[in-house]
């Protein structure tokens, strides 16, 4: 009987379908297959994060063309697409947009710093490396004027200072990393200590870049360049005698 069947097997002839065919076969299960739909939480989340991200946008577009204290939210919304309620069910105020869009820039920046340091091998070069990149971030007009104006903002308002002293805070670790990643194991024996040296990098390019503004035939670009990068050097490398 085992013989038989096998034998049975072996003469039926077995039937392939064209590969046309098959194709047709293989489309049709696909159209036939149900689509994976996103549940409506996911999709109110997507929408929510859209709206997020172009009001974000339209205040960095406003801030820059008007300032600060001058824009309007009705400006903001309208730049994106919006209206005031739209805003609000995002953002509490102008100013909790501003600090929005201060840690969007902080992380994007830091992001970039540790890239770069990460491609040199030796502290010297991450040092140098970092300098530059100092220099090109300090001449951005736009961030410089909205900082200065924000500054100047919250000194006159108690909330908005408490606010913007808590968020430096926060960046003080930030530039503890920076250090660690330049020159891991090794202590920072400046002459000043780590929230100083940010804090006078940053007032000095801020300073040079207004009077830029003022008047560039006094203080022109490439000068810039210059005491930026020498600023940077002599404040990191500066010993007690």
């Amino acid at each position: 009987m085992h013989v038989c069947i096998l034998q049975n097997k072996s003469t039926s002839p077995v039937r392939r379908l064209p590969m046309s065919v098959k194709s047709q076969l293989v489309r049709r299960k696909e159209s036939r297959a149900v689509p994976v739909r996103s549940s409506p939480r996911s999709r109110q989340k997507e929408r929510t994060e859209a709206t997020r991200r172009k009001l974000l946008a339209a205040a960095e577009t406003i801030f820059a063309r008007d300032g600060f204290e001058a824009a309007r939210l009705e400006d903001i919304a309208a730049e994106a697409g919006y209206t005031r309620g739209a805003f609000y069910a995002n953002f509490k105020s102008k100013e909790d947009i501003f600090f929005a869009l201060l840690d969007e820039w902080i992380a994007e920046r830091m992001a970039e710093v540790y890239a770069l340091i990460e491609k040199y091998d030796t502290p010297r070069q991450r040092l140098d490396a970092l300098r530059d990149m100092y220099a090109e971030f300090a001449q951005n007009r736009r961030l410089a004027l909205l900082s200065l104006e924000f500054k100047l903002y919250a000194i006159r308002h108690p909330r908005a200072q408490t606010r913007l002293r808590a968020r430096n805070k926060s960046m003080r670790c930030n530039k503890e990393e920076i250090w660690n990643r330049i020159n891991p194991g090794t202590k920072h024996n400046a002459l000043v200590s780590n929230p100083a040296i940010g804090t006078a990098l940053g007032a000095f390019s801020h300073a040079l870049l207004v009077e830029h503004l003022v008047d560039p035939a006094t203080m022109p670009s490439e000068e810039i360049q210059r005491l930026l990068k020498a600023s940077f050097e002599m404040v990191l490398t500066a010993r007690e005698r």
